[in-house]
């Protein structure tokens, strides 16, 4: 029989790395023409670089602690129980009936859990079934710059045109006469975000009456964003929704997240009247369809925590505030006030950077501490080169670490 045919080394060696050039090809990144502008989210940029820097995260506002013992027992009782299947589309009933009954003693208002309700994976998720589910391309929505960063993503999938009226410092109060100017025939929507990411500052009553009145007049939605609703410090929060008037022009979007520190959960809700609701179940159901069920068991529990664990939640995130703030100042940081959330926004230019972007790379390689760069969040980003965010949703001594670092090393030019 005729032995077949050999291959020699060389070219077992050359067929090899043809092979191995074949497979490492590297194709042009695709994305869809309406998310060409976005690239790769500020967060995940920081946070890589800290990580190659060993560098104290004060950037993405997840705590560096766990939430309540009381809710994660919850959960695993859930779970053991068997509840572990989806979940009813717009959430587990009894969950439900928590988030109305918690929105009742927050507002007053009474809703309907069965028709004015949406479970949603996180609010990331319930800002998107809303906008998808209530924005037509074409139509106008007006945004609050600096804002969270989803927003504008999000809205560019909808195919909405988007406005921004920008938030200056010292206190970022809203150019009422600007918003007025703003708002034309094909305006559909206001999104607002009180407590506000990244400025930590909270619409006051005048500047959500005034804004409900432009609504009304003119036939506009508000999506309010409350996700910091708990977290509000120098002044009471008010909820768009309970704004005389305004709760049949109102999406109130909210999550566990924020409040129990357990922003892994991806558990929030979106509140508003039967024909609103509507839209925004039609999105959710082809987004998510269902949300994580046992965690909404444990959710239902977390809602229902006395008083007594919000008064505690208060005070633990005003000794941390004190902690950034006092610090901040004395390593010679310009800071704004900040009312509510767990971040606040800084004048780095007392530091000689060029603008943000460059400060907080400085600040990860020299200093060893993470600030979020604000350019990112506006339209415009000149409006944003001359602040950073920090956040203190981290245990003390992490932010005593950080305050350290920057005294030591971070100098006035």
């Amino acid at each position: 029989m005729a032995s077949s045919p050999s291959v020699s080394t060389t070219q077992k060696d050359a067929v090899c790395t043809q092979n191995d050039s074949t497979q490492k090809t590297q194709q042009p990144l695709q994305v869809a023409k309406r998310l060409e502008k976005f690239k790769t989210t500020i967060f995940t940029q920081m946070s890589s670089l800290a990580i190659k820097h060993g560098a104290i995260n004060l950037g993405q506002g997840f705590p560096n602690f766990d939430g309540p013992e009381f809710v994660k027992e919850a959960a695993i009782q859930a779970i053991k129980d068997g509840k572990n299947q989806y979940a009813r589309g717009y959430g587990v009933p009894d969950f439900n009936s928590a988030i109305a009954e918690r929105f009742k003693k927050d507002t007053g208002l009474v809703v309907d859990p069965e028709k004015e309700i949406t479970v949603t994976s996180g609010c990331t998720e319930a800002i998107a079934a809303t906008m998808l589910g209530l924005i037509n391309p074409g139509d106008e929505v007006i945004l609050f710059a600096p804002f969270y960063d989803s927003y504008e993503a999000t809205l560019s999938m909808a195919g909405a045109k988007i406005k921004g009226i920008t938030l200056r410092p010292p206190y970022f109060a809203v150019p009422i006469d600007e918003l007025k100017s703003a708002i034309t025939k094909n305006t559909r929507a206001i999104l607002i975000n009180t407590p506000h990411n990244p400025t930590g500052k909270m619409f006051s009553r005048e500047e959500l009456s005034a804004i409900a009145s432009l609504c009304i007049e003119n036939d506009v939605l508000v999506f309010a964003d409350e996700v910091y609703d708990k977290l509000a410090f120098e002044m009471d929060h008010i909820s768009m929704a309970s704004v005389p008037g305004m709760y049949e022009w109102t999406v109130t979007l909210n999550s566990l997240g924020k409040t129990f520190s357990l922003t892994g959960w991806k558990i929030g809700w979106a509140i508003a009247p039967p024909h609103l609701t509507w839209g925004v179940r039609q999105a959710h159901s082809f987004l998510t369809f269902a949300t994580s069920t046992p965690m909404q068991w444990a959710a239902a529990v977390a809602l229902r925590a006395p008083e007594s664990y919000y008064v505690e939640l208060k005070r633990d995130y005003m000794a941390k505030k004190e902690i950034l703030v006092e610090g901040l100042k004395a390593v010679g940081f310009k800071v704004f006030p900040s009312s509510g959330t767990y971040f606040v926004v800084v004048d780095h230019t007392p530091f000689g950077q060029e603008n943000d972007i460059a400060f907080c790379e400085y600040l990860i390689k020299e200093v060893g501490v993470v600030a979020i760069p604000t350019s990112v969040f506006y339209l415009n980003p000149e409006d944003g080169k001359n602040l950073v965010r920090f956040t203190f949703c981290k245990d003390e001594e992490t932010l005593k670490a950080a305050v350290e670092r920057m005294k030591e090393k971070l100098k006035i030019k």
